[in-house]
């Protein structure tokens, strides 16, 4: 962790502390090759074995360790591992596939603790509050536990109890990562490509909304105001004066869980039908609303004997502006026409490609992929297969994904597995094209253009208002000459920063020679008496830092010609 610098309300002994036991478990899991793969390979120079061959083979892969070491950290580690495992655009598929194992589950946080914590935010303890309240909880995960109760009126609920002080350990565990991302982007291409800043920004976004249990309620009435009416799925309602940050309290839903296949034929029901209400929520939740449920997996849904959906945990949701749907659609549309072109500006218009992406490179791939599929029928088409070959092209060419995007593709690869699981004839893109259709029709009909045209209307008259404003300010800088031209040339950057490297180096190497002359010139000048009882320690020293500034110099010239 040296040289990464903090800065928080924190104190410095909390940040070391912690520091070393993330650095203590990622060094007993192979800190060497997991600074390889950030790009600080230059830091660990025996990392392939003392003389370049094959550091020893652990019954481990490399991809192994990683889980394990971040199942060991625990708390933001985990979630880190779970949201690396949704980044097949980022990181290998190996690593997606052994991250996937990662489960948020932890021991059981003592009864007393929790019951502290719900007494701190709701002020009398569960006995008091509801009817009934069992101490031995549902489920325990690294963020919160959850145990089950009923209210007064015999309402069945269940309540979500934040851990004790998992909020600092997650603040602490983010402030780290976010010091090695900007040291990353600072020092490595690989930081500089992948903006790794941004996407702690982004990770750190999302958990500190799931430690906001107020958020998940608001959540969770949002999806209830958006499905009202909807008979194919029903919403927990939320008891709010029984919630707060760190305790939820939500009505509990029975039914069985989507993906128990033996109890859904038990009990009759028709597994079809299951397949079409989770696949059409899912579009519902993106085309229409652009709001949508972002960890899908099976235990988050029970199955109702009408075959409707009860959906639950609304802690991790994604967004979709119009912007980015018009966006998709325009990419689908552009998929249809063979225009690998447009596809290449729409991924620039977006920002998934930044300068440094090889235009030509990224369209040529792109337009391989589509005369892959082109003349194919919809029926052979199947998501998850295309969703990963774009990802692979994203992690090809150092794409950026919108963290909506990639959340967006996770939910389409699991609601088609989950659909196919459900009925094996059930093909995703088949069933989606009358609804994509209906979106894209909706979007451009005589009512939305006509809000459309009245918005951008009432923008030019405000633009119109107040340009003479700002044309008179910016020719009152220019004649004051306040006004300044900022050029970036991205290709400069790394040809400056080498240059200042090897002025650096001869500048060291010039002292370093000027050290030695001078310690001679002594030598000369001075007598062996004055040597041996005055200036001993001082020649003495002087040689052993040239000694070491000249091996130190050695070593660095060495290891730049390895890179």
């Amino acid at each position: 962790m040296a040289g990464i610098l903090f800065t928080s309300r924190r104190t410095r002994s909390q940040i070391l502390r912690r520091s070393r036991e993330i650095a203590s478990a990622l060094t007993r899991h192979g800190l060497g090759w997991l600074m390889v793969r950030v790009g600080l390979g230059g830091f660990v120079p025996f990392e392939r074995g003392w003389f370049g061959h094959e550091a020893r083979e652990t019954p481990y892969t490399r991809a192994e360790h990683l889980r394990m070491a971040l199942s060991e950290l625990g708390g933001a580690f985990i979630k880190l591992g779970q949201a690396l495992s949704t980044r097949p655009d980022f990181i290998p598929p190996e690593y997606v596939v052994e991250l996937s194992k990662l489960q948020d589950s932890a021991s059981p946080v003592p009864f007393d603790d929790i019951c502290q914590v719900f007494c701190d935010e709701l002020g009398q303890s569960p006995e008091k509050i509801f009817d009934e309240f069992d101490p031995q909880p549902l489920a325990s995960a690294s963020i919160g536990q959850v145990h089950t109760g009923k209210l007064k009126n015999g309402q069945p609920v269940i309540v979500k109890i934040q851990r004790p002080d998992v909020a600092g350990q997650i603040e602490e565990d983010l402030e780290i990562l976010s010091g090695m991302a900007e040291w990353a982007e600072a020092h490595t291409a690989f930081g500089r490509n992948y903006n790794l800043p941004a996407l702690v920004d982004e990770f750190a976004f999302t958990l500190r909304n799931e430690l906001d249990y107020q958020r998940e309620g608001q959540n969770a009435d949002r999806f209830r105001r958006n499905f009202a009416g909807d008979p194919s799925i029903s919403i927990p309602r939320v008891y709010w004066e029984f919630t707060t940050d760190r305790v939820l309290t939500l009505q509990r839903v029975g039914g069985i869980k989507v993906a128990d296949m033996s109890a859904l034929d038990a009990a009759g029901i028709d597994r079809h039908i299951v397949a079409e209400n989770s696949v059409r929520i899912m579009l519902r939740e993106v085309f229409e609303f652009g709001f949508f449920h972002a960890d899908p997996h099976p235990g988050n849904f029970f199955v109702q004997p009408d075959g409707s959906i009860a959906m639950i945990d609304f802690g991790m949701v994604g967004r979709l502006d119009v912007n980015m749907m018009e966006s998709l659609l325009r990419i689908g549309m552009a998929v249809g026409r063979q225009d690998a072109e447009r596809i290449t500006d729409e991924f620039f218009a977006i920002g998934m490609a930044n300068a440094n992406v090889k235009r030509k490179a990224l369209q040529r791939d792109l337009d391989h992929f589509i005369s892959r599929y082109a003349g194919r029928s919809i029926k052979d088409l199947a998501a998850t297969k295309t969703v990963d070959e774009v990802m692979a092209i994203a992690l090809r060419h150092h794409l950026q994904m919108p963290a909506e995007l990639v959340m967006l593709f996770r939910v389409v690869g699991i609601s088609e597995g989950l659909g196919a699981q459900l009925d094996p004839n059930f093909k995703l893109f088949e069933f989606a094209t009358p609804y994509m259709q209906e979106f894209w029709l909706k979007h451009r009909s005589p009512k939305a253009i006509a809000l459309r045209v009245g918005q951008t209307a009432l923008d030019a008259a405000e633009l119109g208002l107040t340009l003479p404003q700002h044309i008179s300010r910016l020719i009152g800088q220019v004649e004051r000459g306040e006004l300044e031209l900022n050029v970036n040339h991205e290709g400069l950057r790394d040809f400056a920063h080498r240059l200042q490297q090897m002025v650096n180096r001869l500048a060291l190497a010039l002292l370093l020679a000027a050290t030695i002359v001078a310690l001679g010139f002594m030598m000369i000048v001075y007598h062996p008496p004055f040597w041996d009882i005055y200036g001993g320690w001082l020649f003495g020293l002087g040689f052993l830092l040239a000694l070491g500034l000249g091996a130190w110099m050695m070593w660095m010239i060495w290891r730049s010609g390895r890179g």
